[in-house]
């Protein structure tokens, strides 16, 4: 039987894994760098003339349905298991990261919402002063 690694460890690793995951899954879905391809995914998946088709280039416009994705390829780039060894670990750290991962993709959802929205404000404020000068 092999050696487990600490849980303590695991858990550290659950968390810092999950970050790059996010980030891919973020970037490739919203980030302006992936526009035109995710546009086209857009076309397909909203055109498509199967149902595989239309799923398939969906998954490339969804953070969550793109994080499983991502995450399937960083666990087996890191061999990453969660509590268990064998294919069970695997399979409760592949759903461990997807839901850490949309955690702080929902976090950077909302910061950025937040970020936009004052900086609305404070345009409409500087026209609304410089309205009032004139």
């Amino acid at each position: 039987m092999p050696l487990m690694v600490p849980y303590s460890v695991q858990v550290v690793w659950l968390f810092l894994l999950a970050l790059p995951i996010a980030c891919v899954a973020w970037t490739v879905t919203h980030e302006e760098v992936f526009r035109e391809p995710r546009e086209f995914c857009e076309n397909r998946c909203k055109k498509g003339k199967t149902l595989a088709e239309r799923k398939f280039f969906y998954l490339f416009t969804c953070e969550y349905c793109f994080s499983h994705y991502v995450t399937i390829l960083f666990l087996a780039l890191t061999h990453f298991h969660l509590l268990l060894d064998g294919w069970r670990g695997y399979l409760i750290a592949g759903f461990a990261l997807v839901w850490i991962a949309n955690v702080y993709m929902s976090i950077v959802g909302l910061l950025r919402t937040d970020l936009k929205k004052e900086k609305t404000m404070v345009k409409k404020l500087e026209n609304d002063e410089g309205t009032q000068m004139e």
